[in-house]
């Protein structure tokens, strides 16, 4: 109860970002309102160990050059002097810090020796990250919202959108290793890039970083349940199970929260 109340607080981003990105009221969409730079977003709170910090890239932006970065920080964002331009290389170069551009074919790190292994099969309801267990159901980028969209979810499972995406689902997490150090993973529609950074310390708080970058424009943090799911996620089940068109939610007189949950969940 104590980890999933944790993973709830941290699934929203921190009141310190960049001068381009606005927050809106809940704290769970960062929008890039000018320039193509100074987009830095971080997580509420520090990433338990195989938390993931999932996004939904909501909208993009033509006539620019690169994408989404996302990674890890040692930083405490409260205590940053000044939120810098660019993740890479600006935050990189402050120490302690790990971040990948997300390109359209973005592929599993290997580490030089190393064999890519099986990262599992896409319908398997889990997603297996060395010892961590993490539900595959909210990692995958969902149908386009309208008439029956909630049915065909199943449908647009199955299908890969490309990292860039609108509607792309992508996330970050670091998981412990015996010798103290955690290794960077990045999620990218349910599947496992692999280790992206090793050697990180685990003694010190990780923040999630998420840079609204270029092409990039508008990203909302999806919520991810660990074990059972929590009242919110089944009050949304209940609703979207009782809907035919989910823009009729509009018109249901339910607080803001669970409107924007239910709409975009």
């Amino acid at each position: 109860a104590a980890m999933a109340a944790r993973c709830r607080l941290a699934a929203r981003f921190h009141h310190i970002h960049g001068a381009n990105i606005r927050l809106d009221a809940s704290h769970t969409q960062a929008t890039r309102v000018e320039s193509f730079a100074n987009g830095l977003c971080f997580s509420q709170e520090p990433l338990a160990p195989g938390q993931i910090f999932l996004v939904e890239i909501e909208e993009k932006e033509l006539g620019w050059c690169g994408h989404l970065r996302v990674g890890l920080t040692a930083h405490d964002p409260q205590r940053l002097e000044v939120v810098p331009e660019y993740s890479l290389p600006d935050l990189v170069n402050l120490g302690d810090t790990w971040v990948f551009a997300i390109t359209r074919n973005h592929n599993r790190v290997v580490v030089e020796g190393e064999e890519a292994q099986p990262r599992g099969r896409p319908w398997e309801p889990s997603l297996l990250i060395e010892r961590l267990r993490i539900p595959r159901d909210t990692l995958v980028g969902r149908s386009r919202p309208g008439r029956y969209s909630h049915i065909l979810d199943d449908l647009f499972k199955m299908n890969v959108l490309p990292a860039t995406a609108r509607r792309s689902r992508i996330g970050v997490l670091y998981a412990p290793q015996p010798d103290g150090t955690a290794d960077m993973h990045i999620v990218i529609n349910g599947k496992d890039m692999g280790p992206s950074a090793r050697g990180l310390p685990t003694s010190r708080p990780l923040y999630a970083v998420i840079d609204v970058f270029a092409s990039t424009k508008s990203v909302r943090v999806i919520p991810v349940d660990y074990g059972f799911p929590s009242l919110q996620t089944l009050c949304r089940l209940v609703i979207q199970k009782h809907i035919v068109h989910r823009l009729a939610i509009d018109g249901l007189d339910l607080p803001p929260l669970l409107k924007s949950s239910c709409q975009h969940e």
